[in-house]
Formats: structure tokens, sequence, C-alpha cells
């Protein structure tokens, strides 16, 4: 076996500071050639990333405030899960809370982790058709102002492309399913 198919050896681990979405550790490792470095590590529960489908050629997405970049952005409905919560209800739940619509279909397309090299924050990402009425049971966060709306295909190209959509998880989940900025890209019109 050679060094880069061994896994480092812990020597200490300690909490730095634990939230409510997340923990920060650190780690001293040894790594397989014998070198000790210190690893800043987030732990996170993991979360889902959810890609609503009310009709043929549509998706909604919502638009809230990210005061971490001090922008407005359109993004996909997403959320962390709640401790020892599978991911299918996760996404069940963000549903609700997050369009207002609960999902009659659920499909787990993946799961894949957005940044291996300092968090084990894995997202799971589902499709949610057949959009109903919610059961009364989920509420938006007191943290979130969320503003969910319907877009076509092509609309949500056209966000993509004029950089309202900016983050990963929603250019990586509409690839998924087939919409990417480089096609065609038609202008919003704001209602």
């Amino acid at each position: 076996m050679s060094d880069h198919d061994r896994r480092p050896e812990v020597l200490t681990r300690e909490t730095i500071y634990t939230g409510r979405v997340l923990r920060l550790e650190r780690e001293q490792i040894r790594l397989p050639g014998g070198p000790v470095t210190a690893m800043e590590i987030v732990r996170h529960r993991g979360s889902v990333v959810l890609i609503p489908q009310p009709g043929e050629g549509q998706v909604v997405l919502i638009r809230q405030y990210r005061h971490v970049i001090g922008e407005w952005i359109w993004e996909l409905p997403a959320g962390t899960l709640d401790a020892g919560e599978p991911p299918e209800d996760g996404a069940r739940r963000e549903c609700e809370e997050e369009i207002g619509l609960a999902p009659g279909r659920v499909t787990r397309l993946g799961a894949w982790y957005p940044t291996p090299g300092f968090c084990d924050e894995l997202m799971t990402f589902y499709r949610c058709e057949d959009l109903g009425a919610p059961s009364g049971h989920a509420h938006q966060d007191e943290d979130e102002q969320i503003e969910p709306r319907t877009f076509t295909f092509d609309e949500a190209r056209a966000l993509m492309a004029s950089g309202q959509v900016r983050d990963m998880k929603t250019v990586f989940g509409l690839a998924l399913i087939g919409i990417s900025a480089s096609a065609n890209t038609s202008s919003i019109s704001e209602t």
C-alpha cells in the first residue's frame, strides 16, 4: 500500500466552537509520510438541495439575502438536516418551509461534498414533483426572508447568465436537470 492509499493518524482533536448549524474542530494529524500538521474542520449534519418542478419545463427558485456575501440571490431551496433526520424527510420538510408546497414525489438525484477540503457537509439533491398544498406543519425559520418564484428553464438560464444565480449548489442542481447557463438566454421580466 502506498502512502497515498493510507489515512493520516489523528493525534489530537479539540472542539473550538459549536453553533446551531456547525461545529469547528482542530485536529493534529500525522500524514502517512510522517509530517505532523494541523487541520481545521467544519463538521455539519448535512443538507438537502431541492429542485422543485411544478410543471414541465419549470423550476421554483427562491430569492433571499445572503449576509455572508452581502447580496440577494436566486437559488434552489435548501436546508440543513435536523439531528438524526433522514435526508428524504428533510427534503419534504424543507420544500414546505421554503416554497410553501408539499411534494407528492421526491426523487434522490445523488449526494456530493461541496467543500471537502475543510467541511464534511454532504449535500443530497432531490427533484420534487407533484407539488400540492402543504401539510401545515412546516414554517419558515425565523431568520429567513424567502421569496419563491416559478421560472421556465429559459428564464433560469438567463438568471445564471446574468449573475443573479451565484451559488454553486444551484448551478450544479440545475445542471442535473439539464439547465445550464451556456444555453439560450432569454431576458427575465420582473413581476
